[in-house]
């Protein structure tokens, strides 16, 4: 039996790793994202109303995740195999893995366009399948890493296969009710985007560009974020706090262009907002899975991005569906985007709540960390508790 290294490599076959897990996030989720262009064809031909429509998405999106099957199967492993291989670069690999989203949408927006005025939507949806296949040879790229702190044994029981006793932990258990919240508003904008536009009559290529702005902001931010992540100058759980409420700001910025300029100038500010949703929510990305191995450890990394998966489903299950609801009610996508920012909002608050995310606590010394390649939960740091008569040195577990 090999002997295990002391702790992940941080890079060599790592970064073939991140390369798959790339190629897989646009695979997945790029598609995903572009898939809002097909929508209004799907109604027209199957007569069906926005929210009837948007269940296509909500349910791929819950089954894929919640049931792990579909894009599933290759997401959360890429994911968790990729933050085995790194410890001090780890966010930034797995933004640089996240940049796939955007660069695919990018691509993928006017070519889908383009594949429906030639094809329909019946063959652009088989043109994307053939090549989603491409997923394959991703998956054979996913080397096993073995990490001291490893269990000698693998779990017994479906609670301990599934890492439900992660929910027992409290810092998880936050960290779990915010994902949810986030997850009601996080993919609207990949359904419901490009129908906004379309709404706003910038027509097919206009929406498509709508769509493009979102995903380069998106991938840009996804790499910056990582590494100013990995500097250590800002704790992880509280730029995920920030980062998160900017993604909310940034869909009511979306949903209220139509509401504060003219007809005649919503394509600009639409640009924009749509721009500035990009760079938070590309942002937020990284975020959400570089903070996993400091709040379960490097052993249970895997089992966690599953269930960060299937919570984001939860939501992803209510939001689309809420969101074409609204749009049927009122006419236009401008409710949907403020209801669901809020959801993101709400999310963003509960993350307060995570152990080094409140701002009104600093540490008094930097703490002794174990490495989170063993299992170690976020450590409880000695703070500096800030008052009027000055600071007091004190032990606080919620900071």
């Amino acid at each position: 039996m090999a002997p295990k290294p002391a702790g992940p490599p941080d890079g060599g076959w790592g970064w073939v790793v991140a390369a798959s897990a790339f190629a897989v996030n646009g695979l997945s989720y790029g598609v995903l994202r572009s898939l809002g262009l097909v929508f209004p064809d799907l109604a027209e031909h199957f007569d069906r109303n926005a929210q009837d429509t948007a269940w296509v998405c909500a349910l791929a999106l819950a089954v894929q995740q919640a049931a792990s099957s579909g894009w599933a199967l290759v997401f959360a492993p890429a994911l968790g195999t990729l933050s085995r291989y790194f410890s001090s670069r780890r966010v930034l690999a797995v933004g640089l893995a996240l940049t796939g989203n955007g660069v695919s949408s990018l691509l993928l927006a006017p070519a889908l366009q383009l594949l429906l005025d030639t094809f329909g939507w019946r063959g652009a949806l088989l043109l994307l399948g053939a090549i989603t296949l491409h997923l394959t040879p991703c998956g054979a790229l996913l080397r096993p890493l073995a990490l001291p702190g490893d269990p000698a044994a693998p779990p017994r029981g479906p609670l301990a296969a599934l890492g439900l006793g992660l929910f027992t932990r409290r810092a998880f258990l936050v960290f779990a009710l915010g994902t949810a919240l986030v997850g009601g508003g996080y993919f609207v904008p990949y359904v419901h985007l490009a129908p906004h536009a379309l709404d706003r009559g910038l027509g097919g290529y206009g929406a498509a560009l709508v769509v493009a702005v979102a995903a380069v902001g998106d991938a840009g931010a996804r790499l910056v974020c990582g590494w100013l992540a990995d500097q250590g100058w800002v704790p992880l759980p509280r730029l995920l706090a920030v980062f998160g409420g900017l993604t909310g700001l940034g869909l009511l910025a979306v949903g209220l262009v139509p509401v504060m300029g003219s007809k005649e100038s919503w394509e600009g500010p639409l640009l924009v907002a749509a721009g500035a949703y990009g760079l938070s929510a590309g942002s937020y990305a990284p975020l959400v899975f570089g903070v996993l191995p400091g709040l379960v450890g490097i052993a249970g990394v895997v089992q966690a991005t599953g269930l960060v998966m299937m919570l984001m489903s939860l939501g992803a299950l209510i939001g689309p569906p809420l969101s074409g609801f609204l749009r049927d009610e009122t006419g236009d996508f401008t409710a949907s985007f403020l209801v669901c920012g809020s959801f993101i909002l709400s999310g963003s608050f509960v993350y307060m709540g995570l152990p080094g995310a409140l701002p009104h606590c600093r540490p008094a010394s930097r703490p002794t960390m174990p490495p989170a390649e063993r299992g170690e939960q976020l450590p409880t740091p000695q703070v500096a508790l800030l008052s009027p008569e000055g600071p007091r040195p004190a032990l606080d577990t919620t900071c």
